[in-house]
């Protein structure tokens, strides 16, 4: 139990000079340059528990900006109790909600799309300021949610089964599709609002009610996002538990797991924890929903357009720091074509604009704890002790904050054990390859499957790489990034990424339960195969 919760939240340990500034009017929440705070309701102290009524009476945690690693509120977590009250409210929230028609339904989920658009600049900015991605990335995470919310709308008219021959005269065969009933979701730090937005607005219109644990570091995220639906849902005369958050750590996160009252458990987050809590949903036989690690490769054959694989690369391996579960990780280079790449690259990672993730022109912000700092550094220790060579790259920089500089290494091989790791970082390693069968089989032989992509005008590659025997990723993509994905598509990955789908095309079916239903309005009883029991 003690090593499940480890897994589950990152613990928050506090010097005594970072703790008392952290109770001190030094709050950035409190600046006037950070306004924005306030506009979305946090004030110093915050309620981390949402169930149609705000509390928390748990363990009180610090958030810290990335950027400077100054605190900027606090939040009281759930206790165990409150998670109890919340689970059972939000059951009887979904005695009204799934009585409510679909199209009804979407129309609230539109009208959280449009109180998210009046705040998306306000949301955009505690994004960069609490997780560290910059401005135009924080926006965009909530613009993702505002899609996912219109296309739901639409989803919300067209959800069903099929009306399927009988064999049987004077019967009908139709499949009828029903809700889960209480859909919890956990998210990771490096998308808090987006992943709650792809989960949320999809089950809402399929008639669940949803209990949201974001990362114990995006905290102020969660309740400022929360914040907005509740005021949607007191608009329409709802309950609040209809949309349910819980704030906590490694208790709460288990307890979702266990818990035999979620329907569907979504988690986010890195293969290890998602191994951990897959066996604990199945040891009940539950429902999961599972998007986990990538450890991403751009293929770029000797006929591709450098002009658009350079771009690529750069916003692949480097937007967010290196921490998107999409990021490229691995770029395979045509041995032809190799030595021109790399130079192109390491001449643009130098034009890279480095700062605050606040400023309108910076591209690259921080890691978002000290932790994935020491991760960069161990991962750099294992690349010089593989052989590895550093074309760029490789060091903590000299600021404030938890930035380290996106670096680039070459000269190992292509199954070289850091090269197989996931680590949640900007080091992209550059492997050289000979032939297509080749590219192929390394795009196929880490354990996750989540995004790949290939650069090339050949169609037949093209169609050989979509293939069964091309790429076994969740998302195959043909000249642009592994990264930066549309929420039309389902989103999701293979093998140790978990197999989930979440967003678009018929992911809404993971959040509801089929039944084959043979409906008999004739005055017979034939048997189906023709069977007689007389």
């Amino acid at each position: 139990m003690w090593r499940v919760a480890r897994l589950f939240a990152v613990r928050i340990k506090l010097s005594p000079s970072v703790g008392a500034a952290a109770n001190m009017s030094t709050l950035l929440v409190n600046r006037p340059q950070y306004s924005c705070l306030r506009e979305l309701g946090l004030s110093e102290d915050n309620d981390g528990v949402y169930n149609g009524s705000w509390g928390g009476q748990g363990q009180v945690v610090t958030s810290y900006c990335p950027a400077n690693n100054e605190p900027i509120a606090r939040v009281r977590q759930a206790t165990m109790a409150e998670y109890e009250e919340t689970v059972q409210k939000a059951q009887d929230a979904w005695k009204v909600w799934a009585d409510v028609p679909a199209p009804k339904r979407g129309e609230v989920v539109r009208q959280i799309g449009d109180a998210l658009r009046g705040k998306i600049k306000a949301l955009g900015s505690l994004v960069s300021l609490e997780m560290g991605k910059i401005y135009v990335e924080g926006v965009g995470e909530v613009q993702e949610y505002v899609d996912v919310c219109d296309y739901a709308v639409g989803l919300s008219r067209m959800i069903g089964g099929p009306i399927l021959p009988s064999e049987r005269p004077g019967h009908a065969l139709i499949e009828q599709w029903n809700p889960v009933g209480l859909v919890g979701i956990i998210t990771a730090f490096n998308f808090p609002v987006a992943v709650y937005g792809w989960n949320n607005a999809i089950a809402l219109i399929c008639g669940n009610v949803c209990l949201w644990k974001g990362a114990p570091t995006t905290p102020l995220t969660s309740v400022a996002v929360t914040r907005i639906v509740a005021e949607v849902l007191e608009r329409n005369h709802l309950p609040g538990a209809i949309c349910s958050m819980t704030c906590g750590g490694a208790d709460i996160g288990t307890a979702m797991a266990k818990d035999e009252r979620v329907g569907l458990l979504s988690f986010t987050g890195s293969t290890q924890v998602g191994k951990q809590v897959a066996m604990m949903v199945q040891e009940r036989f539950g429902r999961q929903l599972l998007e986990l690690g990538g450890n991403n490769a751009i293929i770029v054959f000797e006929d591709a357009d450098l002009n658009l694989v350079v771009p690529s690369a750069v916003f692949a391996s480097v937007g967010t720091a290196g921490q998107r579960c999409t990021t490229t990780r691995r770029l395979m280079l045509h041995e032809s074509v190799h030595d021109d790449v790399v130079e192109r690259i390491a001449k643009a990672y130098k034009q890279i604009r480095i700062g605050d993730p606040w400023e309108r022109n910076t591209l690259y912000g921080p890691l978002h704890t000290k932790q994935a700092v020491q991760q960069y550094l161990a991962a750099i220790e294992q690349v010089k002790q593989q052989g590895g060579t550093l074309v760029c790259g490789g060091k903590i920089m000299d600021r404030p904050g938890n930035y380290v500089e996106p670096t680039i290494i070459t000269g190992l091989p292509h199954d070289a054990p850091i090269v197989h790791t996931e680590t949640f970082v900007p080091i992209l390693y550059v492997l050289k390859f000979k032939t297509e069968d080749e590219a192929f089989a390394w795009n196929n032989e880490v354990k996750q499957g989540l995004s790949s992509s290939i650069f090339t005008k050949d169609m037949g590659r093209v169609f050989r790489w979509l293939g069964p025997k091309g790429s076994d990723c969740g998302i195959v993509n043909v000249n642009i990034p592994t990264s930066g994905a549309e929420i039309g598509g389902a989103f999701g990955g293979e093998k140790h990424t978990g197999g989930g789908r979440e967003s678009g095309s018929d992911s809404w079916k993971q959040y509801m339960r089929r039944s084959t239903c043979t409906i008999n309005y004739s005055k017979d009883l034939p048997l189906a195969q023709g069977i007689k029991f007389e």
